[in-house]
C-alpha cells in the first residue's frame, strides 16, 4: 500500500450516514463493510511497518544505541501522523474503492 497517495483526512469529519449507506441500504451493514475494511489497512500498516523497523533490532540494546537511533523514530513519527485506518476505510467506502457483497442477499441459481 502506498501511503503517501493516502487521501484521507487526518482529523475526524462529520459525516451523514444515512447519505453514505444510500448505496448498501443499511446503516449497520455499512459500518461492518467499513470496519472490515479498517481491520484489513490496520493489519497491513502493521506488518509493513514491524517489517521496516526489524532492520533496527538488535540482541542488546546500549545507551548510545538507544539515543542514536534517529531513523526508527522518524519512521515512527510517520506511521503516528498517518491517517487511521478507520478513516482511510471510510474514505475508500465514499469514492467507492471496497468491493463488498452479501452472500445472504445473493440469489442462488437452480
Amino acid at each position: 500500500m502506498d501511503y503517501k497517495k493516502m487521501k484521507a483526512p487526518t482529523n475526524t469529519v462529520t459525516r451523514d450516514m444515512n447519505q453514505l449507506s444510500e448505496s448498501v441500504g443499511n446503516v449497520y451493514e455499512m459500518v461492518r463493510i467499513i470496519a472490515k475494511r479498517s481491520n484489513q489497512i490496520a493489519t497491513e500498516m502493521k506488518r509493513d511497518l514491524d517489517k521496516k523497523l526489524q532492520d533496527f533490532s538488535s540482541s542488546s540494546d546500549t545507551m548510545e544505541e538507544v539515543f542514536e537511533n534517529h531513523e526508527q523514530i522518524e519512521i515512527s513519527r510517520f506511521y503516528e501522523k498517518m491517517p487511521k485506518p478507520t478513516l482511510e476505510a471510510i474514505q475508500e467506502f465514499e469514492e467507492g474503492k471496497i468491493y463488498y457483497r452479501n452472500p445472504a442477499n445473493m440469489e442462488v441459481d437452480e
